[in-house]
């Protein structure tokens, strides 16, 4: 299936690489280790410098499912959507409309759990909802390489056992199965061929039962010392007035009749760190957007959030100044160019893309939270230029940039790599000990469950 010795690229180098029909393939890499380049060279958009052996499948035979595919689709949809020249609300291309029609029952889609959603537009989706669509797309359009780019991310527990079972049968059924991965815990235990990148350098590491592959693996996962130390805090908890950050009694969001949930009480105290769980669909990111404001129906339900009841004349933009938020729809909807200082500083705003002068001040702040994050020699980088995981690193200094009273967390980790994904639990528990901002997290990693959550809602 792939053959490839003393490939030489400026991005990307392979000293021997053999992939037998059949075999499934983990291979692990850290953000920005280089990933992407990988995945160009298996489509067939990066071509070698010099190489002694190439062999891959045809690009039309490789189907590639990866966030950066996903941000594709939802943008040429975002293009297309007609709801401001129409007077019924466009909900976009069906899902079953990127399915062939003569594949429509077929037994997968029940067994990805998207037979309930094929009537949704694409945009309707969840993130991993959309990515599983991708991905039997990919299959019924008969691809013999698959590689999907941790496909396992924003899936709840059930999802993921799901989703790994069907790839599981697709690796013995002729469609070879790679994942790239962020983190050993996602590695199933089917795919047994180990490999690493890093700063462009693939090296195959071994059998995944094998101690010196656990061995290797560990060295190369090694936590780097932080001695940065961190960033001033622009406000203090002390100015704020009032008992409760969020305040709803008997909550309820439904749509077409179907009840997203209700009978919802929450309350939550300052420095009352909350933990939000629950599957697929259950309402979880729907309960933060209705925090947010970013579900209308926070105006027909008693909801209080930052002292103002919801309905009373406030603006969105007198909440959001005292909020951080970190969500996939947040990221998906950062579509503007700018460099990453730029994305940064429009936290101080709750704006996405900057337009106004930030004062040096804040500026400097900014710049504190890059190097916090690792990534300050990349202030002047377009943004969009980096992976998918850095965004993210990127996206969560701009909800801590202005120190908000609430911090809103929706699955913050996903596309980060299990270093990363530690540095941001870290900065949690860090937060916690500064005693200023409170956090709702929404998980489906139990790891992720930490001390530091005196409440947790169950949806």
């Amino acid at each position: 299936m792939i053959n490839i010795t003393n490939f030489e690229h400026t991005k990307l180098a392979i000293k021997n690489w053999q992939v037998l029909e059949n075999e499934s393939w983990c291979i692990l890499g850290r953000n920005g280790s280089g990933k992407q380049y990988l995945d160009q060279l298996l489509t067939g958009t990066l071509q070698p410098d010099s190489v002694d052996e190439f062999k891959i499948p045809h690009a039309d035979k490789v189907g590639m499912v990866s966030f950066e595919s996903q941000q594709e689709v939802y943008e040429h949809e975002l293009k297309m959507d007609a709801s401001d020249y129409t007077d019924a609300n466009d909900i976009g291309t069906k899902a079953k409309d990127f399915l062939p029609k003569d594949k429509l029952n077929d037994v997968l889609i029940s067994e990805f759990g998207l037979s309930h959603r094929l009537e949704s537009g694409y945009r309707q989706l969840s993130t991993g909802e959309g990515r599983k669509l991708l991905i039997l797309q990919a299959i019924f359009n008969g691809v013999e390489l698959l590689v999907c780019d941790n496909p396992f991310d924003s899936l709840d527990e059930a999802s993921c056992i799901a989703l790994s079972n069907a790839l599981e049968r697709l690796s013995k059924t002729g469609i070879n199965v790679l994942l790239m991965l962020n983190n050993r815990q996602d590695i199933p235990a089917w795919c047994n061929n180990i490999a690493f990148i890093e700063r462009g350098q693939f090296d195959v590491v071994g059998k995944l039962e094998s101690d010196e592959t656990k061995r290797q693996l560990d060295a190369l996962l090694m936590p780097v010392s932080d001695n940065v130390s961190w960033p001033t805090n622009m406000q203090e908890l002390c100015d704020f007035k009032h008992d409760y950050l969020v305040k709803l009694c008997k909550g309820k969001v439904q749509y077409k009749g179907v009840s997203v949930f209700e009978n919802l009480d929450v309350y939550i105290k300052p420095l009352q760190h909350t933990l939000i769980t629950g599957p697929n669909g259950s309402g979880k990111s729907t309960l933060m957007q209705l925090i947010t404001g970013d579900c209308t129906q926070c105006y027909s339900n008693d909801i209080h959030v930052l002292g103002y009841k919801r309905g009373s004349g406030e603006s969105i933009w007198e909440l959001k100044k005292d909020m951080g938020i970190v969500s996939a729809e947040l990221h998906r909807q950062y579509r503007v160019n700018g460099d990453l200082l730029t994305v940064v500083l429009s936290g101080f705003y709750d704006s996405i893309g900057l337009y106004q002068q930030a004062d040096q001040h804040k500026i400097e702040i900014a710049r504190q939270w890059l190097e916090k994050i690792g990534l300050l020699a990349h202030q002047h980088s377009s943004f969009r230029s980096l992976s998918y995981g850095e965004q993210r690193l990127a996206l969560i200094a701009r909800a801590l940039v202005k120190s908000p009273y609430l911090l809103i967390l929706d699955e913050p980790t996903q596309g980060l790599d299990e270093l990363n994904r530690h540095r941001v639990l870290n900065f949690l528990e860090h937060l916690s000990e500064q005693k200023h901002s409170t956090m709702l997290l929404v998980s489906h990693r139990k790891d992720e469950y930490l001390s530091i959550f005196e409440q947790h809602i169950k949806l």
